[in-house]
């Protein structure tokens, strides 16, 4: 018989989804920014580095903190945080107060992934790759409804409407404050009544898990490419309106977060590194034929296997990651969860750069030359010991 998956882990995955919402709507409020302020493609692609700067420096520490000891108010301070900050973007006019509230937001995505994937690898048991494939489906469905959800808001309300973002969090934070603090009790009492068993220790494996980290790396940095610069890319290149940008982008992102879950999955079945190996097998020629095409039809079709071989590896690695480092798995999960999504996003300013001085499409060219890069570190990964 199957363990069951505990309660908490589609907690966690609430939890995740509505931190991960303003981070998924970034990519869409820039345009209407560049529109209504009139910054270029620079200025507009340094508001997604100020996101991941922050989130990227932070992270680790929170991941440490996590180790040794567990805060599970955290989880709920990242919440608001990065809700409230990504809602405050929409009432500013200044760009470095915008700046600054983005960043703010960056803080809050930091304080709650080493902590909840912590948690989640331990709600997870014996079944490691669906329970954290669950909580990895919460981020990767909140950054595909963000983009929805900001479009939504921004054309029926303008930009001020990007307020409503704080709205779900400030829902969903109390709620699993209680529940933690709950669990928390509960695995005091089970604790002394010496019911709790023992918790294994192994050896950590650095090596391994820094090749790990530049695989993560590279693969966030095409994520961010595509996220940042797909909207636009359909606009200036493809010809198409601001809303079936949006829409578009949120294709890819939703077939990720559906790709997520079936990877978690997989992985429990026939392999992590099959996943893994498969998923980065494929992605480069996906990539290739993507911007080779014109049709904005047939490059709406590609964005579907693309969105599968980008994401139904993401949660095996993150579960890698922990095996690698057993005894540190808030650190491991702070970094593959967290560090390695949000680093991609400082090479969007260069990406920018490129993108102002000539144009577009150089930039998607760029990207699927790079996919080259974790294809290949892919199958020089090593095995996690179980």
């Amino acid at each position: 018989m199957k363990e069951r998956i505990s309660p908490y882990t589609y907690l966690l995955c609430a939890g995740h989804l509505f931190t991960d919402i303003p981070q998924g709507a970034l990519p869409v409020i820039i345009p209407f920014m560049i529109t209504e302020y009139g910054f270029n493609y620079t200025a507009a692609a340094s508001l997604v580095f100020a996101l991941n700067l922050v989130s990227s420096v932070v992270q680790p520490v929170f991941g440490v903190l996590a180790d040794k000891a567990s805060k599970p108010w955290i989880l709920s301070a990242g919440i608001l945080l990065a809700g409230g900050g990504m809602a405050a973007s929409g009432v500013l006019t200044n760009y470095t107060a915008i700046f600054l509230a983005v960043m703010i937001s960056g803080i809050g995505i930091a304080a709650f992934h080493p902590e909840a994937a912590r948690y989640a690898n331990e709600f997870a048991g014996q079944r490691k790759g669906t329970g954290v494939s669950i909580f990895s489906f919460g981020g990767t469905a909140g950054i595909a409804l963000g983009p929805i959800l900001a479009a939504f808001l921004i054309l029926t309300f303008g930009i001020k409407g990007m307020t409503a973002l704080f709205i779900p969090g400030a829902i969903i934070a109390p709620v699993l404050l209680i529940a933690m603090n709950h669990y928390h009790r509960s695995k005091e009492v089970a604790r002394a009544a010496g019911s709790l068993p023992r918790e294994k220790s192994g050896t950590d494996r650095w090596g391994a898990f820094s090749l790990l980290c530049v695989l993560l790396f590279s693969r966030s940095a095409i994520f961010y490419g595509l996220n940042t610069f797909l909207p636009l890319y359909w606009i200036h290149v493809l010809r198409q309106s601001t809303t079936t940008a949006s829409t578009t982008l949120s294709i890819m992102l939703a077939t990720g977060a559906v790709s997520t879950l079936i990877g978690g999955r997989m992985a429990d079945r026939f392999g992590f590194h099959r996943v893994v190996r498969g998923g980065f097998f494929f992605l480069p020629p996906l990539l290739g034929l993507f911007v080779l095409t014109t049709d904005a039809a047939v490059a709406t079709s590609l964005l579907i296997p693309i969105g599968f071989a980008l994401y139904a590896p993401l949660s095996p690695m993150v579960v890698t990651g922990q095996k690698f480092l057993p005894n540190h798995i808030g650190l491991s999960s702070g970094i593959t969860i967290g560090l390695s999504v949000s680093v991609g996003g400082i090479a969007a300013p260069l990406l920018g750069r490129i993108a102002d001085l000539y144009g577009l499409l150089p930039v998607m060219y760029i990207l699927a030359a790079v996919a080259v890069l974790p294809a290949i570190l892919a199958f020089a990964l090593p095995k996690p010991q179980d």
